[in-house]
């Protein structure tokens, strides 16, 4: 299922091996292997591809059916609930988290 998801996924970005390798720092050929296969993914590997396709890494693995988390799609994840916290004050923390995952895009570019 790996492999399956991971191609599915670089071509759904118009994404070449090319392009993947440049991005994890590897040769082209060092990248096909993990789509083929021949090649089993660590951990830091995995956590790269997934920041790359933006996709949790248990949706790569088939863990999950969902390409992201709930938490993910809302954004924020409140210790001890929402509820505990102002408007304002969830409005700097989401301000923050997308200003946070802005400057992780351009530096994964």
């Amino acid at each position: 299922m790996f492999t399956e998801r991971l191609t599915q996924l670089r071509l759904s970005r118009s994404l070449t091996h090319q392009d993947m390798a440049d991005k994890l720092g590897m040769t082209r050929q060092g990248y096909g292997h993990y789509e083929s296969g021949k090649r089993t993914v660590d951990s830091e590997t995995l956590a790269a591809l997934a920041d790359i396709l933006e996709v949790d890494a248990d949706y790569l693995l088939g863990r999950t059916s969902q390409p992201k988390s709930l938490q993910e799609e809302t954004g924020i994840a409140f210790y001890g609930g929402p509820d505990q916290y102002s408007q304002d004050e969830i409005e700097v923390m989401e301000a923050a988290l997308k200003a946070y995952r802005e400057q992780k895009k351009k530096l994964l570019r």
